[in-house]
């Protein structure tokens, strides 16, 4: 392993200020699974759950593919977990050792920019489940009040996920397990069928929200004392606290008959449905923040020596700024779009760092760019967006275009989904790629 040039020695339990401080090791298992468990328990997992009932229309399908999609987008969270704990870098400055430290710039743009939008949109969420308890006119106060939490746990990280662990994971357990009981006991209804769009575009919508998380991985988990506790903690924490949550949207679509954009209302129409929404109304907190807090880690990879508590300021009254101005939008093209660039990337990232390079990744100031994983990446990318090209108006049609030449003018087969499709063609690409460029090397 090769870490950042200059590197100093942090005496403090709380994360680095500067990137060239190396990161306290603190956090063991429990304390991965209780964070992920804690960011995987949100109030957008039951949206994605509607969604996912609609996208197959069936109860059965719906709840097969949040398995699938979470499962695989949880495997691909763990690789990525990894990449912390072993160089002790933050995730856009750890993916060096993919691309090089230029290279490593246009992930992180983008990182910045999907971790900007996840944030203003945790923060809409938050202020809208407020709305449904309390009334639309103190939706501004309700914004301004999440985002500075959000940006103050983002402060203090470490602190923060103690807190978590110690408090908030048994309320939301608590209030889990009444959601599930009151949506349970109503009786079980066919889903509208006006929405289908078939089994895998269901499991690409559910391993993409998932694998949203991937590039963010490595900034918690560069804090875990042992791999072990980085893989297992990240992938069992948050695999299956998105399984019962998605699976709950599932559920409420069946048994109250809602649908992705009335679901939290649904659920808060239930017999002290409010007091439990209220609950994860406060916990969903956790996930604006580590939005906010790995937007100013990915920062970090471009201005490695600025006091991170300065961007995190700045980056939660962005967000804070945006969700007052903006609406939920278009979430679901959000979320192809997002696994179209990340899921493939994470592939390749993972078949690199354990099959090629062996966990010796040079993340310094002066790591070189690799053409081998960049062009696993493309690849992946390519597929993905062959097979789920999407409805992005300017985008989507160039590669509907040419999925009908690929496919000589018939539809997609129905067993080939864009999810492990470019899962499967970015491993072995950086595989291939990278003994060929060894080869070369040598």
């Amino acid at each position: 392993m090769t870490t950042t040039a200059a590197r100093t020695t942090s005496t403090d339990t709380e994360a680095p200020l500067v990137l060239t401080t190396d990161a306290p090791r603190t956090l063991g298992f429990l304390d991965q699974f209780t964070l992920w468990g804690n960011f995987g328990i949100s109030l957008f997992g039951p949206v994605t759950g509607a969604l996912v009932a609609a996208y197959t229309g069936s109860l059965v399908k719906g709840l097969l593919a949040v398995v699938v999609g979470c499962g695989i987008g949880a495997l691909v969270l763990g690789g990525a977990a990894v990449f912390g704990s072993q160089t002790g870098a933050p995730a856009m400055a750890s993916l060096r050792g993919l691309f090089g430290r230029r290279g490593s710039v246009a992930p992180t743009v983008l990182n910045i920019a999907q971790n900007i939008g996840w944030a203003t949109m945790e923060i809409i969420v938050i202020s809208q489940a407020a709305v449904a308890v309390t009334s639309e006119r103190w939706r501004w106060l309700f914004v301004i009040i999440a985002g500075v939490i959000a940006t103050a746990m983002a402060v203090r990280p470490l602190g923060s996920v103690k807190l978590l662990r110690k408090f908030m994971v048994w309320l939301v357990l608590i209030a889990s397990v009444y959601l599930f009981v009151a949506v349970l006991s109503k009786p079980v209804h066919d889903i509208p069928q006006d929405s289908v769009f078939g089994f895998w575009p269901a499991v690409d919508l559910a391993a993409a929200g998932v694998v949203s998380f991937a590039p963010l991985a490595a900034d918690y988990t560069r804090h875990s004392r042992t791999n072990k506790a980085a893989f297992a903690g990240s992938a069992l924490g948050y695999g299956l606290a998105a399984i019962l949550y998605y699976a709950l949207g599932v559920l409420a679509v069946a048994t109250l008959q809602t649908n992705s954009t009335d679901v939290i209302t649904a659920l808060v129409t239930l017999p002290a449905g409010a007091i439990a929404l209220f609950v994860l109304l406060v916990d969903e907190v956790d996930e604006a923040y580590a939005n906010v807090y790995s937007t100013t880690m990915a920062a970090h990879n471009l201005i490695g020596h600025v006091d991170r508590r300065w961007i995190s300021l700045v980056i939660g009254v962005l967000a804070t700024g945006l969700a007052l101005l903006v609406d939920l939008g278009n979430y679901t093209q959000f979320l192809y779009l997002i696994g179209s660039v990340f899921i493939p990337l994470f592939a390749a990232a993972i078949a690199d760092f354990f099959l090629v390079s062996k966990m010796r990744w040079d993340v310094s100031d002066t790591a070189r760019f690799r053409w081998p994983p960049t062009l696993a990446w493309v690849c992946g990318f390519v597929a993905y967006q062959l097979v789920n090209p999407g409805t992005v108006e300017g985008w989507s049609p160039f590669w509907l275009d040419l999925q009908q030449r690929l496919f000589n003018g018939q539809p997609v087969p129905g067993w080939l989904g864009a999810t492990y499709t470019s899962i499967v063609i970015s491993m072995l690409a950086a595989i291939l790629f990278g003994r060929l460029g060894k080869s070369r090397a040598r």
